[in-house]
């Protein structure tokens, strides 16, 4: 982990958001859907483009706490997180798991990863900074 003044914030956080996506992935997916338009009309595949998505984030979210040589422990992670994922849905009988999900999966880490090698990672820490100058500056 980067040298971080908040690390154990950032780990309950870092917890949180991996909580929030798996129950997310084991709610019906008829609660996102229900009441708005038909998105598979304007996009197609909606479900891989939100697991893709939301593992640029979470690619995005955890190299901001680690160092660019942790990178590759990140991918490999979100893909085990992917694949428990997908095993925690094929045990509900509103959910399916499916290979398809898990390749989006791993399209999303490489996307993160590579914002993150091109300028992102380590966000933690500057903002981090930002927010303990705007401290001292107001205080």
């Amino acid at each position: 982990m980067l040298p971080l003044r908040y690390v154990r914030r950032w780990q309950i956080a870092s917890a949180f958001l991996l909580l929030f996506v798996i129950a997310s992935t084991l709610l019906p997916a008829d609660w996102f859907w229900s009441g708005s338009p038909d998105v598979s009309t304007w996009i197609v595949n909606p479900d891989k483009w939100l697991h893709c998505i939301t593992f640029v984030i979470l690619a995005v979210w955890f190299a901001g706490l680690y160092r660019p040589g942790s990178y590759w422990r990140i991918g490999v992670g979100l893909i085990l997180f992917g694949l428990f994922i997908e095993a925690c849905q094929q045990l509900v009988a509103y959910r399916s798991a499916e290979m398809f999900d898990v390749a989006a999966d791993i399209a999303g880490i490489v996307v993160g990863l590579v914002i993150a090698a091109a300028g992102l990672g380590g966000w933690s820490l500057r903002l981090e900074d930002w927010l303990v100058s705007r401290r001292e500056n107001h205080g």
